[in-house]
């Protein structure tokens, strides 16, 4: 059973990467369409849809679904959009959506959003030094997510739609990948007493937390 995580990463992965390459296609090889706005908006607009409902936020959940449906409407109507913008729109939208998301968690009072996955995957329990650490991984990620924000509108507004396009579709995903490198390597390298663990572990926390989370309908106690 230990394989399941880690083919799941790989099978998001793949995925990911036929969607990256089909959207630069779209974008950049194939003449202006509203069904390649379509084609290159709906699948991420699904994925926030599903994600939102499963985390409770059922308004963004139905706005993601409505969205779906106004772009495929005036697809069918032939109502020419402004490919470029919204293109632009979902991709430093989604970047800033997540520095706010990472960065509401470090109000006071809140626990940071890398600290609450830490805790799962070590089974509830930090030792202060982890905490902070944690905190502080959370912190960065909302800046970098800000980075890529500012530089993608920068890009879209000083440079070739092209330059943008390739940026968007490569540059950002292979800079996320090398976050999590860097951080992963980062980590051990200033605090080799943490215990380790990987992305499969996180995985593997995650989903058994959702799993626990619906306990009690079924009469079991929540620790």
């Amino acid at each position: 059973m230990q394989f399941r995580p880690a083919a799941r990463i790989a099978a998001f992965a793949l995925a990911g990467l036929a969607y990256v390459a089909g959207s630069h296609w779209l974008m950049t090889q194939t003449q202006a369409s509203p069904w390649n706005v379509v084609g290159v908006l709906t699948p991420m607009l699904v994925i926030v849809a599903l994600g939102a409902w499963r985390s409770g936020h059922h308004g963004l959940g139905v706005l993601a679904v409505l969205a779906v449906a106004a772009l495929s409407g005036l697809a069918l109507a032939g109502v020419q959009v402004s490919s470029h913008a919204l293109y632009l729109a979902q991709h430093a939208g989604i970047y800033l959506f997540l520095a706010c998301v990472f960065g509401s968690t470090l109000r006071a009072g809140r626990t940071a959003l890398i600290t609450t996955l830490a805790r799962r995957v070590h089974g509830g329990h930090l030792v202060p030094e982890m905490a902070r650490y944690t905190r502080n991984v959370t912190r960065a990620w909302m800046i970098f997510f800000l980075g890529i924000s500012a530089v993608s509108f920068g890009l879209y507004f000083f440079a070739s739609f092209d330059t943008w396009a390739v940026f968007a579709n490569w540059v950002s995903p292979v800079a996320v990948a090398l976050m999590f490198g860097i951080e992963y390597l980062l980590r051990y390298r200033l605090h080799p007493e943490f215990e380790r663990s990987s992305v499969s572990d996180a995985v593997r926390a995650y989903m058994n937390s959702n799993a626990k989370t619906s306990a009690p309908a079924q009469g079991k106690a929540v620790p």
